[in-house]
């Protein structure tokens, strides 16, 4: 797994580049210390915590399935677009954080 060096710009940070994410395709990257999933999907990038709400598995070994990620673990869907849980054994959301694509830079906001 490749961890980007996250670089600030104004209250984003740029974390990847969008060449390093085809779309379809997941980017695990490491923001202050924080594991978050780049997800490249056909409406755009989002981006997520990297570990399921239900049992702390690290969802870049899961799968993209649209607007879906997947948790290896016990199959777990959650919506790469707010971080809310589809399916069980997942209840509780995982955090979401705003993206913005500027040229080919992937730059992401933090949220608490």
């Amino acid at each position: 797994m490749n961890f980007y060096r996250s670089k600030r710009v104004n209250e984003f940070l740029q974390v990847a580049s969008l060449s390093d994410l085809p779309q379809g395709q997941t980017l695990c990257v490491e923001i202050d210390g924080r594991e978050v999933l780049l997800c490249h999907t056909a409406e755009g990038v989002y981006a997520v915590d990297n570990l399921c709400s239900h049992a702390d598995a690290r969802l870049c070994d899961g799968k993209l399935k649209g607007q879906k990620i997947l948790c290896p673990l016990h199959g777990a869907a959650f919506d790469v677009r707010d971080g809310s849980a589809l399916t069980r054994p997942a209840i509780t959301p995982i955090a979401s954080h705003s993206v913005t694509v500027d040229d080919d830079a992937i730059l992401v906001a933090l949220t608490d």
